[in-house]
C-alpha cells in the first residue's frame, strides 16, 4: 500500500528530510480545509506508531493487554 502524499510528507518532516518546497506543501495542506483530515489522520498514524513502541509486549500502562477488559 502506497502512503498519501499527507503521510510521506509527515514522514518527512519527523526524519528531518523535508525540502523548503515541501514544507511549504505541507504547511498549505494543514491550513487548507479541504486537507486537514488526512494530515491529520497521517499525525495520528504516526502518534499510535509511538505508543505502540513504547508499550513493552502490547501491554498498556495499567498493565493490560491492549483490548483486556479493565473492569476489575
Amino acid at each position: 500500500m502506497s502512503l498519501s502524499r499527507a503521510e510521506t510528507l509527515i514522514n518527512k518532516l519527523i526524519s528531518n528530510k523535508l525540502t523548503g518546497e515541501e514544507l511549504s506543501e505541507l504547511l498549505e495542506g494543514i491550513n487548507s480545509e479541504k486537507d486537514q483530515q488526512k494530515y491529520s489522520d497521517a499525525l495520528e498514524i504516526y502518534f499510535d506508531y509511538l505508543l505502540r513502541q513504547n508499550q513493552p509486549n502490547g501491554h498498556s500502562e495499567n498493565g493490560h493487554s491492549k483490548g483486556e477488559n479493565d473492569s476489575t
